[in-house]
């Protein structure tokens, strides 16, 4: 599992997702990144990057609804924390991969690991 607090910054790649006004509070934004699926979340003036699949059963999140920092799996109700990918909520016991994110001018980037 990737969680990029515990990656060494020069070993993110970022890459650029769409302007921030394309993503309006409260939206989202399903991004591919390579060979990795992605959710983005804009919670008020905050942006969040999560891999676009439920730990207990493989549901994309990004179908869940939002609730404050959490998403709800459509499926069983799993919930995760938008801000690190832990699982809050059973029937989920393991955490997603969080991305970080970062603004450049007015440029949504989520950087992903180079593998190196």
């Amino acid at each position: 599992m990737y969680n990029y607090h515990e990656i060494e910054q020069d070993s993110i790649e970022y890459h650029p997702i769409a302007s921030v006004s394309e993503l309006a509070s409260g939206g989202q934004l399903y991004v591919e990144i390579g060979d990795l699926e992605l959710v983005v979340f804009r919670i008020v003036d905050e942006i969040f990057a999560i891999g676009d699949v439920c730990s207990h059963d493989g549901a994309p999140l990004g179908e869940g609804e939002l609730d404050e920092y959490e998403v709800v799996c459509p499926r069983h109700g799993a919930r995760f924390d938008v801000r690190s990918g832990r699982a809050t909520a059973l029937p989920a016991v393991v955490d997603i991969p969080a991305y970080p994110v970062r603004i450049t001018g007015d440029q949504v980037e989520v950087g992903v690991p180079t593998g190196d």
